[in-house]
């Protein structure tokens, strides 16, 4: 008997959507089945898959109802949405028995999203003749199991989903499929005044407690603060830089809520001079505004989740992260509307904040993540998700958690194929990358503007030696309290030594490099490493060298 049920990983971009309709046209002709369902996270996606589906000549309806019952004949399948099934399961039930049915689940972890969802998807579609799951993102952060996926025990008595074919980002890449994806990350002094009436004042990425981390991260998007200004100001000058490749080429800047994106709307039109797109989640016109922008010339789109899944814009290719949704699910889906390459040398940039947990998913692109049920408690972001949530849940007074008083930004670092770059060299040369790239020579081209600028800096301080010392043998006493700065290549070799080994402790434990980092100055103390002293790296490379020989 043929199996009834697949699940396909394969990452955003990589032609998901080609795949199941491939499948189903094949299906069809052979008479296996005589009806399709596909079940999809949003409206919008629904007619984005009845456009696809009409270019294999499936007709399928898009406008489905669960009022209507039955399903016009003139159609052999049919959209509908996780909710349009939870809302009445029995329908949907008393259409898979009529008629032997393929049923294709659009980004299926969608179906673990409540409890009751996930029941609702199994009493409707478990009479299918088969069933196709499709994600890009095979991982959730709750513990509610994904229907008609496949778990098996692990020894800590977690449960892991089991994928039928996985195609990655990495071999993606490879094969021309998907872009490189170059990872712009900012920093900057954070002042906020917490409920309580404290003022504080914190480095963007500097170790803190995670309610710090939520509220700082916070700070640096408010639509008044330096941060937000500045980044979508560089954001667009990288989108003129890529458009010089790719004359269509459009930015996003993903936005937290609906009053966000309207400031950042309002920030972009005084950088650009032009009134951007909005889209905002509870807007009847989204479908037919991202349908208009995709096959556009307009520059930028800002929106609220609509266009963090599944949603097709090819042209997209310079991205702004400004929300503190903080899951790895909302990450890998968030940069996916990034990827989708049409030629080959396309790339795409990313700009975010200087966030631990947000570096760390970015140097994990290339990781596959199976979705794992664990209890609640025992999630790793769970904490920092909880801080997140504090926004929407204010106190009896209906006072704010916290108050945002100034944000500034500065680079800090790129972030490309699990390195980084950027400690000794400067914003212009990563803005200014040329927009049309092969894999490989992103990483070439990154590799050799870092050492020219590490050049530079050891020339000019080569040069401005000889005056120092001629100044220090003229002076007999030293001033007190005075201390010789470290010589700037003195600063790059160390930086560089530190580097290489965070990149090999990366490759024997797993952990990306930013989460290394973190737990350096954690444990060492220190700002950020473009600012840290030749003794605090040496320090940070000494407790590495401690970690490794411990067999920590």
């Amino acid at each position: 008997m043929p199996r009834r049920d697949f699940l396909l990983v394969a990452t955003p971009g990589a032609g998901k959507t080609a795949f199941a309709l491939t499948i189903a046209a094949e299906l069809l002709a052979r008479r296996e089945i005589a009806a399709v369902t596909v079940v999809t996270p949003t409206e919008h996606l629904k007619h984005q898959w009845a456009e696809a589906a009409h270019r294999l000549g499936i007709s399928m309806d898009s406008g489905y109802r669960n009022a209507q019952g039955r399903v016009s004949a003139d159609f052999t399948a049919v959209a509908v949405t996780y909710a349009q099934v939870a809302a009445h399961p029995a329908l949907h039930r008393q259409r898979t028995e009529n008629r032997r049915t393929l049923v294709i689940f659009d980004e299926i972890h969608h179906a673990g999203d409540a409890l009751s969802w996930g029941e609702a998807v199994r009493e409707s579609f478990e009479p299918a003749r088969r069933r196709l799951g499709l994600t890009g993102t095979p991982f959730r952060s709750d513990a509610n199991p994904i229907p008609f996926v496949t778990y098996v025990e692990e020894p800590e008595g977690a449960r892991r989903s089991t994928s039928d074919y996985v195609y990655g980002y990495g071999p993606a890449l490879g094969d021309g499929i998907v872009r490189p994806v170059i990872f712009l990350a900012y920093s900057g002094e954070m002042r906020w005044r917490t409920r309580a009436g404290d003022e504080i004042a914190a480095t963007l990425g500097a170790p803190m407690t995670s309610e710090q981390l939520a509220q700082a991260w916070r700070t640096a998007l408010d639509p008044q603060g330096e941060w937000v200004a500045r980044v979508i100001e560089v954001a667009d000058r990288r989108l003129t830089e890529v458009r010089r490749g790719m004359p269509d080429a459009a930015g996003l800047v993903i936005a937290g809520d609906h009053a966000d994106a309207r400031a950042y709307a309002a920030l972009l039109r005084r950088v650009t001079g032009a009134r951007p797109v909005i889209v905002l989640s509870d807007d009847p016109s989204a479908s037919r505004k991202i349908a208009a922008f995709a096959s556009s010339d307009d520059r930028w789109m800002v929106a609220v989740r609509m266009v963090s899944e599944g949603v097709d814009i090819p042209r997209l290719a310079v991205g702004v992260f400004a929300t503190s949704v903080s899951t790895a699910l909302f990450f890998a889906q968030a940069v996916g509307r990034f990827v989708r390459a049409r030629r080959r040398g396309e790339t795409a940039s990313v700009f975010l904040p200087s966030v631990p947990v947000l570096l760390g998913y970015a140097a994990e692109l290339e990781a596959e993540r199976d979705h794992v049920l664990r209890r609640p408690d025992d999630d790793p972001e769970r904490e920092l998700a909880e801080a997140q949530r504090q926004r929407d849940t204010p106190d009896e007074l209906g006072e704010a958690p916290f108050t945002a008083l100034g944000a500034s930004a500065h680079f800090d670092r790129v972030l490309y194929d699990g390195g980084e770059f950027g400690a000794s060299a400067e914003e212009d040369d990563f803005l200014g990358l040329p927009g049309l790239l092969e894999p490989e020579q992103v990483a070439l081209l990154l590799r050799k503007r870092q050492a020219d600028q590490l050049r530079k800096r050891s020339g000019a301080a080569s040069a401005a030696s000889p005056a120092s010392a001629g100044a220090a043998s003229a002076a007999s006493v030293p001033v007190s309290g005075s201390s010789p700065r470290p010589a700037r290549e003195t600063l790059a070799a160390l930086r560089k030594e530190l580097n290489g080994l965070i990149a090999a402790w990366h490759h024997r434990t797993g952990q990306p490099h930013g989460v290394i980092h973190a737990e350096l100055r954690r444990a060492c103390g220190g700002p950020p490493l473009p600012e840290a002293t030749a003794e605090q790296i040496r320090a940070r490379i000494g407790m590495l060298r401690r970690w490794a020989s411990s067999g920590r």
